[in-house]
Parts: structure tokens; C-alpha cells; sequence
């Protein structure tokens, strides 16, 4: 089985929440949050360029906020304007996976831990950029079993 190396994204104004799988995409994990610049893409590009050279990562998964109704709205928009962005810059494949709720079950799980969520708004974005890339793992894992 090739190694799987992507990198999800959790797209915010403020903040960025990034997470990354082990080799065989079977588990995703929140790795950072960076809380980005105000414009200052050169800034963000770099805080990622770093990571995706330390994880030779390949792919760029992103969460798309679509609309309750499943429309894309301005925030949508306005995220893919920026990982289109991000992807040509950096040169790598962007794949957008719905992240409706993602942010929202992110809560549910730490508040389950007794995390206090107050003060830890950056592990919300990391823990939902790691429930975007599990669920896009998950979806691809099912696709190669059913293509093998």
C-alpha cells in the first residue's frame, strides 16, 4: 500500500487549524494552529511550506463551510479563493471536503475530555482539521477497497 501523506486544513479568519495522518491513513491527528497574520499570505505560506516539507506531504485536504442547506456561501467562497491560493503557491492538489459541523463536534469531543473550551480555541481548530481529514480518509479508504 503507498504512504498516504496529506495535510488538512481547517480554515478560519483568524486562525488556521492543521492536521496530518500516520503513513497508512488510517488515523488522523491535530498537529498545529496557526494563527494567521493579518494580510500576510507570504507569512501563512511559510508557517506551511514547514510542515509540508517535514511530513513530505503531497496532498492539501481543506474544509469547505458549506451552507446548512449545502450551498456555498461567502465563507466558502472566500476559503477556496484562499487554499487555491495556498495550493498553486505551494504546489500541491487541493481536495475540499465538506466540513459542515466539523467545529461542532471538535466541541462535543473536548468538552467530553472536560477540556475547557474558553481558553483552548486553537485545539478546536486542530481537533477539526482532524475530523475533516478522518472523514476524508475514511471516505477514500472505503473508494480503494471498493477499486481493489
Amino acid at each position: 500500500m503507498a504512504r498516504i501523506a496529506v495535510l488538512a486544513l481547517d480554515v478560519g479568519k483568524r486562525r488556521v487549524g492543521v492536521a496530518g495522518c500516520d503513513g497508512t491513513g488510517l488515523i488522523a491527528t491535530g498537529l498545529a494552529t496557526y494563527k494567521r497574520h493579518r494580510n500576510s499570505f507570504e507569512a501563512d505560506l511559510a508557517f506551511l511550506r514547514g510542515i509540508i516539507l517535514e511530513r513530505s506531504v503531497d496532498t492539501l485536504v481543506v474544509g469547505l463551510p458549506y451552507a446548512m442547506n449545502g450551498e456555498i456561501g461567502h465563507q466558502a467562497n472566500q476559503t477556496q479563493r484562499y487554499a487555491d491560493r495556498l495550493g498553486k503557491a505551494l504546489g500541491l492538489p487541493i481536495i475540499y471536503v465538506d466540513e459542515r459541523l466539523s467545529s461542532v463536534e471538535a466541541e462535543e469531543l473536548l468538552r467530553a475530555e472536560g477540556v475547557p473550551l474558553s481558553e483552548n480555541k486553537g485545539l478546536i481548530d486542530r481537533k477539526a482539521a482532524a475530523i475533516i481529514l478522518q472523514r476524508w480518509l475514511d471516505a477514500n479508504r472505503t473508494e480503494r477497497r471498493t477499486d481493489g
